[in-house]
């Protein structure tokens, strides 16, 4: 299968595009104040025009009540919510049944013991993401930069479809595929040269990267390599 590609955080008209013609297949959008990426109702709108059908568009909240999703669904007409917060799994239910919207579900993973709560969100979610946790006192729970030991989902049996992220960049995504097999990757901080501020060559670069690690899997998968 191919390997899904999401570009977070994007805020402007020229990274969106450049994200679009690389060809991401998911483009992501922070609805979280305390995020350098957080976009106003009004930005978003316009995002969400500009990006159309090109790439499914995905709307990061964390802890969103109803009013706020309604909101955010409301500007970005977005294809999946992605829940970055402690949302539980009775909250999953009652957003995909108010909104009628993919959910994508984040688990923040530092140990194996972190994984216990997947199959709960797995019978509810589209897909999950797994992230690193942030620290304690962080004031946000990703889009740090930070790895997590990516060896922690090396047996994870798990039907619904997964992506990785945290501190993923051009240089350690192949990596991370390869020891995780996820079906998707997601960066934000990897793609920035200040936090907020993506990079147009380093979002071209991780893109080329994904793609080439998507190559060599179809490769392997077909025994020419």
């Amino acid at each position: 299968m191919p390997l899904i590609v999401k570009i977070c955080g994007l805020s402007t008209r020229e990274t969106l595009n450049v994200a679009l013609d690389a060809g991401a297949d998911m483009v992501g959008f922070v609805f979280f104040p305390p995020s350098p990426r957080h976009l106003s109702l009004e930005t978003a709108r316009d995002l969400g025009k500009q990006a159309k059908r090109r790439a499914l568009k995905v709307a990061l909240t964390v802890d969103a009540d109803d009013s706020t999703l309604a909101n955010i669904v409301e500007a970005l007409q977005p294809d999946i919510l992605q829940l970055h917060g402690s949302e539980t799994v009775a909250r999953l239910r009652d957003i995909k049944q108010k909104f009628g919207l993919q959910v994508m579900k984040v688990v923040a993973v530092e140990t194996a013991a972190d994984l216990a709560l997947v199959p709960g969100y797995a019978a509810v979610a589209d897909r999950i993401l797994f992230d690193a946790r942030a620290p304690r006192e962080a004031t946000r729970p990703g889009g740090l930069g930070a790895v997590f030991d990516w060896h922690v989902l090396e047996n994870l049996d798990l039907k619904l479809p997964f992506m990785v992220s945290g501190g993923l960049n051009a240089e350690n995504v192949a990596e991370a595929v390869r020891v995780t097999r996820a079906g998707g990757v997601d960066v934000s901080s990897g793609v920035e040269r200040a936090p907020g501020v993506k990079d147009p060559e380093m979002i071209r670069a991780f893109i080329r990267a994904a793609r080439a690690v998507e190559t060599d899997r179809a490769l392997t998968a077909t025994g020419a390599r």
